[in-house]
C-alpha cells in the first residue's frame, strides 16, 4: 500500500499569516497528503485547529489533528503536530529536557501493520550541533523502546544539513527520503528583511522525513513551494516542504 505523507514548518503565526494561510491550504489541497506533519503550530492562535477546519470546509477533506506543545516557556507558543486521514490507535511523547524542544509520535494500523510517526522540531542551527547530536540520540533511543511498531516514519525540521553529525547520527538508523535544499524561502513583510537574512535562500536541506528499513519510497519531492502568484514575497512559510509517497507492508 502507497500512503502519502508530508511535512511542513509553518513559521507559527509570523510574517502575514492570514495571508500565507491561503496558501498553504490551496497546496496542501493539490498535494493531498495522507498525513501531513507541522513544525511551529502558533498555539494562542491554534492555526493547527484553523487548517484542519479550512480543508474541511474549503476542500472536503477530513483530517484528525494531533498536537503537542513544547517543553518550559515555549508551551505557550509553539507546538508540533500532525494532520491524518488515518484512524489513531495511540499517541505519546517525549520531552528532550533540551532547549524546550520534545517530540510527537501517533500510531496507526495500515495494511495490519503498526506504522508509528514522529515529529520534531530540533534545537536551532545557531546553536552547537553537540545540542542536536544529544536531542537525536534521545529520540533514537525513544523509537527503540517502541520497537513493536512494524515500521517507523520521523519528520520534522532538524536545523541541520546532511553532512552534520547530529544528521549523520540519524542516517545511521533511517533513511532520508531527500536532500533537497529547503530552507529559507524569500518569505518577508512588505518592505522587511526576509527570515534569517544572515543566510542565503534555499541554501542547505534542514527538514526531513526518515524512513525505516522497512519502507520502500516510490517517489519524493519538495512541496510548499510556491510564492502567491501576484507577490514573490509572499509563501506559504520561510521553509519549503518535503513530501514521499511511501510503500507500506
Amino acid at each position: 500500500m502507497v500512503i502519502r505523507i508530508a511535512t511542513l514548518n509553518l513559521e507559527q503565526d509570523h510574517k502575514r499569516w492570514a495571508e500565507r494561510r491561503e496558501l498553504v491550504v490551496t497546496q496542501l489541497g493539490e498535494l493531498n497528503p495522507d498525513i501531513l506533519t507541522l513544525n511551529e503550530l502558533h498555539m494562542p492562535s491554534q492555526n493547527g485547529r484553523w487548517l484542519q477546519r479550512a480543508m474541511k470546509n474549503n476542500r472536503g477533506s477530513q483530517y484528525s489533528l494531533v498536537q503537542q506543545s513544547k517543553a518550559g516557556e515555549e508551551s505557550r507558543v509553539q507546538g508540533e503536530g500532525l494532520l491524518t486521514r488515518y484512524p489513531i490507535i495511540e499517541t505519546a511523547n517525549l520531552d528532550y529536557h533540551s532547549h524546550d524542544c520534545v517530540a510527537l509520535v501517533a500510531r496507526f494500523e495500515i495494511e495490519s501493520r503498526l506504522v508509528d510517526v514522529y515529529v520534531t522540531h530540533l534545537i536551532a542551527a545557531k546553536d552547537d550541533d553537540s545540542a542536536r547530536q544529544h536531542q537525536v540520540s534521545e529520540l533514537l533511543q525513544w523509537i527503540g523502546s517502541r520497537n513493536d511498531a512494524d515500521d517507523s516514519i520521523v519528520c520534522g525540521d532538524f536545523n541541520a544539513a546532511p553532512d552534520q553529525p547530529s544528521i549523520r547520527l540519524m542516517a545511521a538508523a533511517f533513511r532520508s527520503t531527500q536532500t533537497d535544499p529547503t530552507a529559507f524561502t524569500p518569505l518577508r513583510e512588505p518592505g522587511g528583511a526576509p527570515t534569517h537574512p544572515e543566510w542565503g535562500r534555499f541554501d542547505r536541506c534542514i527538514d526531513y522525513i526518515w524512513i525505516s528499513q522497512s519502507i520502500k519510497v516510490k517517489a519524493s519531492g519538495l512541496c510548499f513551494n510556491k510564492p502567491a502568484e501576484n507577490d514573490a514575497d509572499l509563501w506559504p512559510s520561510d521553509h519549503v516542504g518535503v513530501w514521499a509517497d511511501l510503500i507500506i507492508g
